[in-house]
Order: structure tokens, then C-alpha cells, then sequence
């Protein structure tokens, strides 16, 4: 695969999921009447534009990033700051009442959401079948495993694991949270919460090198994996339900990052330009399934309570409906840049664990 084709598809790549984010702030706003002068689809100088019934879309010169420029939006004034003289107030984004506000900002989280379920609904449909993960029930346990040893039996069904050194524990709905949670832990002993005929027990064991299967493992199975048919009708149960299992993933990642687990793990754009470049080699459909998982990872991204993204600017609405008045500009300010230098402290942390890896 030519390194030219490698670039335009991760350009689409980002450029989709970023255009879908603000679409979805863009259809809130109009739905609410708030006046939008703006719909761009990336950042810096204009290089064409088209101006409709009252929003502008503009297309900008670096294809990352994108935003949509909202009267009243003072908090997000990236590239042009809509003059409100000749708008209405109920017109603004002040102007309308909060639950409005919180559904505009919430609204490219969920279209960010909606892309990754119809992308994996419709590989799940293209492929005819999908496979049911097994609960996070013991199915087999390997003769002289440390699982065996450790006093696991066929049936135990797994209430929660946790690594009591690192600090971390989860409570896995299926067998693959387990083996998730458990990857890259080979030398750290797991405590397992377990069920059996009623009764909770616990144990702890470690992972063993087994030659049979040339792996580092506990030596425990899943039970039989159930595949079912698809068809257009149940494909988007089945793509709801590999996405929360992707959730699921996510967050759990997110809990071992607060007490500093995983951090070699995270990857920025140069990280997920090699992603790319290996999915594209792999096909169109393991192309596409990147694509819906990089959006998954952007909307709950946004997500968080960080008040530079929408899920921060949420909390801030919701604090001034607790307390029943604005913040002050300096408070919000000061929330912005704190959380601003998060970001940016993140972002070149990411690149330079990518840059490593790239050597």
C-alpha cells in the first residue's frame, strides 16, 4: 500500500469523524434556533466557501479539525467570533434554556456514537454472522495451571479481578473483559472474586509460561462461543453490542491511566497514522472498523469533565444550575487554560511515546 493512499485515508479518517462531531452540534443549534455563521470543515484559511440561507460551510486549508461558529459561544471562538450586535438573544447560545445547551454540546459526542454503530452494524451484517462473547463464567481449566492450582473449576462464574499492587480491579461483564483486563500483566498476581454453587470465594494466581501453546497465560477457557445468523433487522444489536464492549475497554483503560497504569499504552496522531497504515494492509472492512472505533474513542473522549471539551462544558452548566448563577469569566478562564494544559500536556506526551516507537 503506497504511503500516498496511506495519507489521504487517514486524512478521510480524521476528517469524517471530525466532520460528523460538529454536524451534530450544528443540527442541535439549528433545532434550538441558535444562529450559526459558520459550519467549518477544517482549520486555518478559508479556501472555498458557500454561504446558505444563514451558515456559511467553509472548507479550511489544514484538513484537521473542524468547528461550528455558534452566536453566544464565547468559550470556543476558534477561528471567527460571531457578532451578536443585530442577534436576537434568544438567538444565542446564553439565551436558551441549559437542558437546550446541554444537548448542543452532547450532540457531537452522539453523532460520534451513531458513526461507529452503523459502521460495525454494517461490517457485522456484511460478514453474515457474529459471534456472542461468552460470559465471564470459567468454561475449561487447563491441568496443572496456576488456574488449577489456584483452585479454579469449570462453571465459577468471575465477579471481579483486580491487581492489588497496582491498585486497579474491574468487574467483567464477559470472558474478553478478563482476558482485556488482564493483558499485559504477565509478571503481577490477580486476586479473582468467584462464585460457585452460591457461595463467594477468592483466590490469586499468576501467569505461567505453557509451552503448548507457546503463551504466558492462567490456563483457563471460555465457554463455547455462540455465533448467530444476521440479518439487517438484528445487525444493530449485535453492533451496539461490540461497541460496549469497546466501551468498556475504554473506560477500563481510563481507570488504570488515573493511577498510572497504561500510559506507555497511549497513542497520538503519529500512533494512529501507524494504526492506520496496518489496517489499510489488512483491508477495506479492518479500514472501516478503525473508523468506528477512533470515533467511539473521540466521543468519549469529549466526554470527559475537562471544561476545554463538551463534556467539561456540560459539567459547567450543570454547576451553574446547582447553584443557580454563572460563573465568573475569570473562573471559566482559569478552568480553560488549566484544562488546556492538560490537553496539550497529554498531546506531547502521546507524540513522543509515539516518536519512541516509531525507533
Amino acid at each position: 500500500m503506497s504511503l500516498i493512499l496511506t495519507i489521504i485515508l487517514f486524512v478521510i479518517l480524521l476528517s469524517v469523524i471530525i466532520i460528523i462531531h460538529e454536524f451534530g452540534h450544528l443540527i442541535a443549534a439549528k433545532i434550538f434556533g441558535v444562529y450559526c455563521q459558520e459550519f467549518s470543515i477544517g482549520m486555518g484559511p478559508k479556501i472555498w466557501s458557500h454561504k446558505g440561507k444563514e451558515t456559511e460551510v467553509s472548507l479550511r486549508a489544514l484538513p484537521f479539525g473542524g468547528f461550528v461558529a455558534m452566536a453566544g459561544d464565547t468559550d470556543n471562538d476558534l477561528e471567527t467570533k460571531v457578532d451578536t450586535t443585530d442577534i436576537p438573544y434568544e438567538r444565542t447560545l446564553p439565551g436558551i434554556a441549559k437542558w437546550k445547551r446541554i444537548i448542543i454540546m452532547m450532540a457531537g459526542i452522539f453523532m460520534n456514537c451513531i458513526l461507529a454503530l452503523v459502521i460495525c452494524s454494517m461490517i457485522i451484517l456484511y460478514n453474515g454472522s457474529y459471534a456472542i462473547a461468552p460470559d465471564a463464567r470459567v468454561g475449561e481449566v487447563m491441568a496443572n495451571s496456576p488456574a488449577e492450582r489456584a483452585g479454579l473449576q469449570a462453571g465459577d462464574e468471575i465477579l471481579e479481578v483486580r491487581y492489588d499492587e497496582l491498585n486497579i480491579s474491574y468487574s467483567p461483564e464477559t470472558f474478553e473483559d478478563f482476558i482485556t483486563f488482564t493483558q499485559g500483566h504477565d509478571e503481577d498476581v490477580l486476586t479473582v472474586v468467584y462464585e460457585r454453587d452460591g457461595q463467594t470465594y477468592e483466590t490469586s494466581m499468576k501467569k505461567e509460561y505453557v509451552a503448548e501453546v507457546d503463551a504466558v497465560q492462567f490456563g483457563i477457557y471460555a465457554d463455547e462461543t455462540q455465533v448467530v445468523d444476521v440479518n439487517f433487522f438484528n445487525c444493530w444489536i449485535y453492533g451496539f453490542d461490540y461497541l460496549a464492549y469497546a466501551t468498556r475497554t475504554i473506560f477500563m483503560a481510563l481507570g488504570q491511566l488515573f493511577v498510572g497504569q497504561g500510559l506507555e499504552n497511549l497513542s497520538g496522531p503519529i500512533g494512529v497514522f501507524t494504526v492506520t497504515e496496518q489496517a489499510v494492509s489488512q483491508g477495506f472492512e479492518s479500514y472501516l472498523l478503525l473508523v468506528a472505533l477512533i470515533s467511539l474513542n473521540v466521543g468519549i473522549f469529549n466526554a470527559l469533565p475537562l471544561p476545554i471539551l463538551d463534556g467539561g462544558r456540560v459539567l459547567i452548566l450543570l454547576i451553574e444550575a446547582i447553584i443557580r448563577r454563572p460563573l465568573s469569566e475569570k473562573a471559566i478562564n482559569i478552568l480553560m487554560y488549566i484544562s488546556l494544559f492538560i490537553i496539550l500536556g497529554l498531546f506531547v506526551f502521546v507524540t513522543f511515546q509515539d516518536i519512541l516507537r516509531l525507533f
